[in-house]
C-alpha cells in the first residue's frame, strides 16, 4: 500500500459544525502551499495548485456546500487533522450513500484536497453532468 493510501484510508474527523468547516478553511488557507486538488473520477492532477486557484476552489465549493446541503450542521467533510490538516474529504451532498458503510458500498469524496500526489480513487458511480459544468466553470477548462 502507498503512502497515499495509507493515509487516504487512515483516520479523519468530521466537521459536524459549520463553524468548524470555516475554522478548517482557515487552516487551510492560511498554509496554501503544495495542496493538490482532485475531482475524483476525474484526472488526476500532478501539480499543486497555487495559493490563487485553491482560495477560488474553498469559496466556490463552501458556497456549493451551504446551498446544497441545506442543513444546520455540515457533516460531509472530514480532515486527517483539524489543527495541521493534510487532507481533506470533501463528499458530494446528492450523493452521500451509507455514511458507516453498513451498505457495503463505499462512496469516495467528490472532490479530495491532499499535500500528497493523489492517486485514482476508483467511484463506480457516473459523475453527474452538473459537478463537471460546475469544474469546468470553476477552473475555466474547455
Amino acid at each position: 500500500m502507498t503512502s497515499f493510501q495509507k493515509h487516504y484510508k487512515g483516520r479523519f474527523i468530521n466537521m459536524l459544525r459549520w463553524s468548524q468547516l470555516d475554522q478548517l478553511w482557515d487552516k487551510v488557507k492560511a498554509q496554501p502551499e503544495d495542496w493538490y486538488i482532485y475531482f475524483v473520477g476525474e484526472t488526476t492532477p500532478i501539480t499543486p495548485a497555487d495559493a490563487v486557484a485553491l482560495n477560488h476552489f474553498i469559496e466556490e465549493i463552501d458556497q456549493l456546500l451551504h446551498k446544497e446541503h441545506q442543513y444546520d450542521y455540515c457533516g460531509i467533510v472530514y480532515a486527517d487533522n483539524k489543527e495541521k490538516p493534510s487532507m481533506v474529504k470533501i463528499f458530494d451532498p446528492h450523493n452521500l450513500g451509507s455514511s458507516c458503510g453498513s451498505s457495503g458500498i463505499a462512496i469516495p469524496p467528490r472532490w479530495l484536497l491532499t499535500r500528497i500526489l493523489p492517486e485514482s480513487i476508483v467511484d463506480e458511480a457516473p459523475i453527474p453532468n452538473n459537478r463537471k459544468r460546475w469544474w469546468q466553470r470553476l477552473f475555466s477548462i474547455r
